[in-house]
């Protein structure tokens, strides 16, 4: 077993690796939503119609589109999906709902890095029942975003508590940096809209609006993957006024000597704090890190860290939830390079602590699927165990799409 390096990060120490097993177990049943496209890369949720079912949007970064699903319902989720596509745009890394002019349709908003180097608004039409008409959907580019920075992620959030949502955003080199769009009067005016840098970067791989020390407004909690500032650590909203246009204070929580991936929020030992978990690659192996919150000023940190099993790629996202029913929090982790026979999609259980090491690893996907992308957890067919929502981008040199995996564990 491998020992990590300690991280260098402020008030964190990192101790032994946790002990992980692999439980030999049949691939869940997986259903395609959409695969008649190139590079799905990662899904956001929403409710856009209002039917009390959770939608998605996907970009699909090699054909350069990006679309919107409408959740069928439990009775034919397992066929593909009503959608339409909302915009075509290049190089799309990221896409997110939003509704921007609060209007009442949700809109779609693309990041896009490569030699587009945009932020896209895609305008929903106002008639819910134009929805899934390609052709009723208008896309305009953010003109300040234009050729700034390869834009990698962007969340929804009012930043200064004036007029509409506003818009952060994350990008990687070159100028990467993370920043808000401030939001005019008339949030269809485009060119109305103000770029405020908060933090240089390297490359965002993650972006939540979070309130890390409990003083009512959301911070930004951000995992980097290269440069100066790789780590995972989060920016102090300064509160109201123009020092939001300005630098935030920056604090990091960990793995500062790893190439972190994505990162998720949950409070995973059940103490009341909410922790932060993250992928990350570090020497030759991949990782899932346990940043433990010890204060509830996001001040004081310890890790600890999971190595991902021989079986799978390296690392790529993670989530938590309670996959078996068993009143316990478990573990889901995607993998990129997962050649077959290597698993892309595993889950983890434990029987005792969260920190005792006996953690065991069960297989999801098979060896079906290469470079798997961030997921989202919920109930599809509703049968009282969550699903697992996902994409892939690279198998048989198209990628399996957009798609979910049925949990088998509804009869527990």
């Amino acid at each position: 077993m491998r020992v990590p390096l300690s991280c260098a990060a402020t008030t964190v120490l990192l101790i032994a690796c946790i002990s992980v097993s692999v439980r030999a177990e049949s691939p869940w049943e997986c259903h395609i939503i959409d695969d008649s496209s190139r590079g799905a890369d990662g899904v956001k949720l929403a409710d856009v119609n209002r039917d009390g079912l959770m939608d998605i949007t996907t970009g699909w970064e090699e054909s350069g589109l990006t679309s919107v699903y409408l959740n069928p319902g439990p009775a034919k989720a397992k066929e593909k999906w009503p959608s339409v596509t909302t915009g075509r745009t290049r190089s799309v890394e990221d896409a997110a709902f939003v509704d921007l002019d609060r209007d009442g349709a949700v809109d779609v908003v693309s990041c896009c890095e490569g030699s587009t180097q945009s932020v896209f608004v895609q305008w929903a039409p106002k008639s819910r029942d134009d929805y899934l008409r390609e052709s009723k959907w208008r896309t305009e580019v953010i003109p300040i975003s234009k050729d700034m920075t390869r834009w990698m992620f962007c969340v929804p959030m009012q930043v200064d508590q004036q007029l509409g949502v506003d818009l952060v955003a994350g990008s990687k080199e070159p100028n990467a940096q993370i920043g808000w769009f401030e939001a005019p009067e008339d949030a269809r005016n485009l060119m109305a809209y103000r770029w405020h840098t908060i933090g240089p970067a390297g490359w965002i791989m993650s972006l939540k609006s979070v309130d890390m020390d409990a003083d009512g407004d959301l911070d930004i909690l951000t995992s980097d993957r290269k440069g100066p500032m790789r780590g995972c650590r989060w920016l102090e909203n300064p509160g109201a006024g123009e020092a939001q246009k300005k630098s935030w204070p920056n604090h990091f929580i960990g793995c500062r000597d790893r190439e972190v991936m994505f990162l998720t929020v949950a409070d995973i030992d059940e103490d009341g704090l909410q922790d932060v978990l993250v992928t990350a690659n570090f020497q030759k192996g991949s990782e899932i890190v346990i940043l433990r919150r010890l204060d509830t000023r996001g001040k004081s940190w310890k890790s600890y860290v999971i190595p991902y099993p021989d079986q799978t790629g390296t690392a790529k996202a993670v989530l938590v939830a309670d996959i078996d029913r068993d009143g316990r929090k478990d573990i889901v982790f995607s993998c990129e390079n997962a050649k077959a026979p290597k698993s892309g999609l595993m889950w983890m259980s434990h029987t005792k602590g969260v920190f005792e090491g006996d953690w065991q690893a069960h297989d999801i996907s098979g060896p079906k699927g290469i470079k798997y992308d961030r997921m989202e957890l919920l109930d599809v067919d509703e049968d009282g165990d969550l699903d697992i929502l996902a994409c892939e981008e690279r198998e048989n040199g198209k990628g399996l799409g957009l798609f979910w995996y049925e949990n088998p564990h509804k009869g527990k």
